[in-house]
This record gives C-alpha cells, sequence and structure tokens, in this order.
C-alpha cells in the first residue's frame, strides 16, 4: 500500500512539473511596440497585420481592463464587419478575452454598441451603459475550441456606434475545463456570464490569487451581501483540500471566504440578469470554513434554480471529503424569462453556505460557410475591387444577424454547411473583372452584376455552375465572345449580357434556348450576330482560330523582317566589293600616273596652263 501511494505522488509530481504551459498571447490593440502593463509586468504585443480599422489613444472604461494607451477604432466607412484574424494558435480549448475601450476623443461617441462573433459565432451584443459598470461588462470572455490554426474574432456594427477594440487575450485551458456533460465540447460556447466570490472583499483574477495558469487567468467579482441583513461573510486561513486540481484549477483563495446565512433569513438566495430562452451552465463552489460545522451530517442543504430543485441533501462534508475541502456542483437549465435566482435552503442545520458562483452562457457552435466558397468570395473581393464599405470580413453568412452584403445564403444540407446561392451587386461602382474562382461557388442560382465597370473576359467557367438560373451582366464593360459554355446551362432562364462591348457569333446553344421560355438580352453589343434581331454573321471563326490566325501573321512578319535584313547585309557586302575592285584596276594606277606627269608640266611651262588645267579637271578617258 505505501509503494502504491508513493507510485501516486511520484506520478502527480511528474505530471505537474512535466506539463508544457499554456499557450498565452495577449494583443494591444493599436499599440505600435511590445507593452508590459503594471503590476503584473504581463507582456501584451503590439498590434500588426491582423486587421484594418484605426489606431487611437483609449480611455479605459473600468479598472478591470489593462493599462494600456491605444485601442483599434473601426469606422462604418470600412465595412460593418471589422475582425482580427490571429495565426498559428495551436489546436485546443481556450479562454478567448476581448477588452473594449472608449476613443479619447470628445467627439465620438463614447458608449458604441455593437455585436461580438468569435469564430463565426454570435457571442455578445453590449448593453446600453455598459461603459459605466466596473465589473465584466467591460469585456467578453468565452471558452472554445480552436481547431484550425486561427482564431476569428469579428465586430459587427449595429448603426449605435463604432466598435473600439482594446485588448485580446487568447489563453489556452485543460481539454476538459468546465466539462459539464453530454453535449459539451465542440458544438458549443461558453460565453461567461457571471463569476462571483462570495465573502470577498476585493475583486481578483486569477494571477492575483497565485493561480495556475491553465485556469485561464479568470476574473473573480466580490461580494459582500446577498441582500441586507440575510447574509454574512467568514473566512479562513486554513489550507484548502482539492481546490487548485485539474481540470478547472480553481484558485485555493476562492474557497477561504463565503457568505453564510443568518438567522433573519436560513436560505441564501440570489438572483442575476440574464438573456431569455437561454441554456446556462451554474457552477457552484463550496468549502466548509464555518467552525461551527465539523463533521458529516450537520449541514445539509437542498439548491433550487427558479424554483425547482436540482441538488437534494448536499452534505459538503461528506461529499468533499472533510472540512476545508473544495466541492464544485455544476447543472445545465433552460431560462425562458431574464432572471436567474438560484436558492440554497438548508434542511438540516440553521443556515446555509456558499464560496462562489460561476454562469455561463451555452451558445451553440453556428455552422460555417464551407471554405472553398469562402476563398472564391475572397478572391471575388480582390478583383472586382470591392470597396471598403462592404467589409466582407469573417464568415459570409454567420452571424445571422450580420451576413456579407450582396451575399445570399442557404444551408446544405449533405455538407452540413452554409454555401452562397445568390450574388447581388448591382450599380455598386466595380471596375475589376470577373476572375474564374467564381465557378467555386457551384451553388449559385443567381448573379447579377449589372450596372457596374467590370472589364475583360466573361469566364468560360461560370458554364460549370450547373444550378445558375439568372445571370445579369448587363452594362459593364465584358468583352470578347461569349463562351460556348454558357449553353451548357440547363437551368438558365434570364440572361442579360446586353450593354457591353461583345462580339462574335452567340452559341448556337443559347440561341436554341430562346425556345424554351428563357428571356435572354444581347442587344447593345455592336460586333454580336447569329441570331433574329442581331445582324448575319459572315465566316465565323472560333476564338481558338483567330488565336492560330494571329500566331502565324507574327511569325510571318518575323520571317520577312529577317529576309529583309539578311538581303540588305548581302547587299553591302556586294557594293563595298566593288569599291575595293576600282580602287585596285590597272585604269586606275594609270590616271594617277598621268596625273602626276601633268602637274610636272605646269611647273616648267607656263604656257601651257589652261589647257593642262582643263585635262587634269577633265580627267582622261575610260577607253584605253
Amino acid at each position: 500500500m505505501l509503494k502504491f501511494h508513493f507510485l501516486l505522488f511520484f506520478f502527480a509530481f511528474k505530471i505537474a512539473f512535466c506539463l508544457p504551459a499554456p499557450y498565452v498571447t495577449r494583443i494591444s490593440c493599436g499599440a505600435q511596440n511590445d507593452v508590459r502593463s503594471s503590476p503584473t509586468n504581463t507582456l501584451w504585443h503590439k498590434d500588426f497585420g491582423y486587421t484594418g480599422g484605426i489606431r487611437m489613444e483609449a480611455n479605459r472604461p473600468s479598472y478591470i481592463t489593462p493599462p494600456l494607451g491605444t485601442l483599434r477604432y473601426f469606422p462604418l466607412s470600412e465595412g460593418p464587419d471589422n475582425c482580427y484574424n490571429i495565426d498559428k494558435v495551436p489546436h485546443g480549448h481556450y479562454s478567448v478575452r476581448i477588452y473594449f475601450g472608449l476613443v479619447k476623443e470628445p467627439s465620438f461617441d463614447n458608449e458604441p454598441l455593437f455585436d461580438v462573433s468569435v469564430e463565426g459565432t454570435l457571442v455578445y451584443s453590449l448593453p446600453s451603459g455598459w461603459s459605466s459598470h466596473d465589473d465584466e461588462q467591460a469585456f467578453v470572455e468565452t471558452l472554445v475550441f480552436l481547431e484550425n490554426g486561427t482564431t476569428s474574432l469579428c465586430f459587427h456594427s449595429t448603426g449605435h456606434g463604432d466598435p473600439a477594440i482594446l485588448a485580446i487575450e487568447i489563453q489556452e485551458v485543460d481539454e476538459k475545463a468546465y466539462y459539464s456533460g453530454p453535449g459539451f465540447g465542440r458544438g458549443t460556447i461558453f460565453r461567461t456570464s457571471k463569476r462571483l466570490n462570495c465573502g470577498d472583499q476585493n475583486p481578483k483574477f486569477d494571477v492575483d490569487y497565485d493561480g495556475d495558469r491553465w485556469g485561464g487567468d479568470r476574473f473573480w467579482s466580490s461580494i459582500m451581501t446577498f441582500g441586507q441583513n440575510s447574509d454574512k461573510p467568514i473566512s479562513t486561513k486554513s489550507t484548502i483540500k482539492s481546490a487548485s486540481a485539474a481540470p478547472n484549477f480553481y484558485p485555493q483563495a476562492l474557497y477561504q471566504t463565503a457568505l453564510v446565512s443568518t438567522d433573519n433569513d436560513p436560505d441564501l438566495t440570489h438572483t442575476i440578469d440574464v438573456d431569455p430562452n437561454k441554456n446556462y451552465s451554474v457552477w457552484l463552489h463550496f468549502a466548509e470554513i464555518d467552525p461551527s460545522v465539523t463533521d458529516v451530517g450537520q449541514r445539509v442543504i437542498d439548491i433550487s434554480i427558479n424554483g425547482n430543485i436540482v441538488f437534494r441533501d448536499i452534505d459538503i462534508v461528506r461529499i468533499a471529503g472533510g472540512v476545508n475541502s473544495a466541492l464544485v456542483l455544476n447543472t445545465t437549465i433552460p431560462v425562458s424569462g431574464r432572471i436567474l435566482t438560484i436558492t440554497l435552503h438548508p434542511t438540516t442545520g440553521t443556515h446555509a453556505i456558499i464560496s462562489a458562483i460561476e454562469i455561463f452562457e451555452v451558445i451553440p457552435v453556428e455552422s460555417k460557410t464551407l471554405p472553398e466558397e469562402v476563398k472564391a468570395l475572397q478572391s471575388l473581393k480582390l478583383a472586382l475591387g470591392l470597396p471598403l464599405r462592404f467589409g466582407w470580413n469573417g464568415d459570409p453568412c454567420f452571424p445571422q444577424q450580420h451576413p456579407w452584403s450582396g451575399v445570399d445564403c442557404q444551408f446544405d444540407n449533405s455538407s452540413n454547411k452554409w454555401v452562397i446561392d445568390g450574388l447581388d451587386l448591382d450599380n455598386q461602382g466595380l471596375r475589376g473583372f470577373l476572375p474564374d474562382d467564381v465557378s467555386q461557388l457551384r451553388h449559385l442560382q443567381s448573379i447579377n452584376l449589372s450596372g457596374n465597370n467590370i472589364h475583360g473576359l466573361i469566364p468560360s467557367a461560370l458554364g460549370t455552375i450547373t444550378s445558375l438560373e439568372k445571370l445579369d451582366l448587363s452594362y459593364n464593360s465584358f468583352n470578347g465572345s461569349i463562351p460556348e459554355s454558357l449553353g451548357e446551362l440547363t437551368s438558365l432562364l434570364t440572361l442579360n449580357l446586353n450593354g457591353n462591348l461583345l462580339s462574335g457569333k452567340i452559341p448556337a446553344a443559347l440561341g436554341g434556348r430562346l425556345l424554351h421560355r428563357a428571356s435572354f438580352n444581347f442587344t447593345d453589343n455592336a460586333g454580336l450576330c447569329g441570331i433574329p434581331g442581331l445582324p448575319t454573321c459572315g465566316p465565323h471563326l472560333t476564338v481558338g482560330a483567330k488565336i492560330g490566325i494571329g500566331l502565324g501573321a507574327c511569325v510571318a512578319v518575323v520571317v520577312i523582317a529577317t529576309c529583309i535584313t539578311c538581303w540588305w547585309k548581302r547587299r553591302q557586302n556586294i557594293l563595298r566589293a566593288k569599291r575595293m575592285a576600282v580602287r585596285d584596276a590597272p585604269y586606275a594606277k594609270k590616271r594617277t600616273h598621268l596625273n602626276h606627269i601633268q602637274m610636272t608640266r605646269h611647273h616648267h611651262n607656263g604656257h601651257h596652263h589652261e589647257h593642262t588645267r582643263t585635262a587634269v579637271e577633265n580627267g582622261p578617258p575610260l577607253l584605253v
């Protein structure tokens, strides 16, 4: 038996000291350099490359928020949806906390109201008055599984001021942290609604308690009473057993204070405001630190939530294994109203006791949009030069309250994902081109890009979107011919290509569709031909034939230019050879000798001067 206990101690020691430190990253939004905050000397990384927005000076709305001087501000002109996309986050379970800030400018709205989503799921809507509460309303905290190597945290404008984010913390916790039974895991997100440390005078973070880093550095609000004269705080300095244990790693100090009911009201009752029609996970913490209770059976309580008993006959000493030992109880309940009331009623003994309370809203994780379709929309955003006001950040279809402007979604049961079934971007001043990646939106039923200035060719890949029923590219600057592949769209009922710069013969398959109640418009394209109402086509060449002729013409020009160059060089060589031959000919030598004689005579016989000059000027005859 002694050996067994020694082995247990050995493995516990090994686990405690060999576990790697949890992954943590902290971002000081808007900071241009890394910052350390007092009094804990906590490192906050500079804000670079995660998002758009504008760096601004910050005011802290609450003592809870870290003492940082900048924030990231997202004006509506940059779009209604803005996100922090943080890469290289290892797979795991995380506490994600987002602190809100106030822009340090009197002209700005000092209390913006906006929505927050984590990984595409809406988790929080800032309530009116949040900036005047020195409690958890200064931040939102969630427990979420992150599996894709990235974290997407988005802020959605609601028309009541622009989002302003002070800081972000991402802290790894145990895989089983806050395990709440069936339904726990990757299908849910826990949002912290309330954390109360009962009987303590000062709110604290885990770090202030010297808590284990695997606890996620939780913030605990202090509460000294549930109601006037209904209870009293007690405390102890005794060591609390079984407190900082996996998977939740609660700090020991959490159990060294408590609230105990009094003779005025034997029950302990606390009411918390919540959102209606939601599920809530309730965690209740106990340690028998009351010196008047020393053994099993001296205090037994029933615990009710909203009038329903959820735990009967709770004997803390018996269940925890003694006095000064931690006990945690958890249950998940649906709440239809706006309040959650916890009541502890003593059935044995005269008073109830409690050390701490945690309440989480249980949020179902939203299904995301198919990744390949998200990628296709991002490619389309770049190719079309979509204005900043569109945003197009985060997930296109979720949160449902904030889909991307101009994007229609539907749920695909086969993939259990959301897909894009409509694009409506008409008259938006778009000036780019339509990329081939649009074909990855294979569930599209309608595309409307009319009234823009989109140029280039119509992608033949559009012909692979077999579900397409409406294609409106009218009044743009598309050129070239109409792809033959559009004739393969058997579901196509409306095709508007009028008002472009298209040319060539309309594909025969499209022309034949006009007899099947389809509505096609090809007018105002000077170069189109081939159906009634348009000019008759001459000899029609396919695009491939035109390319071949163009390449052949280019080759012919190169060959002709090469021949002319070679002929010119050859002619120059011949002329040069003739000039050299003339200089070396016999008559050239004789002529030079004769000139020398005539010049000699000029010096000795002045009488013949005129005759000699004439002979020299005229030169000797070339015939000998």
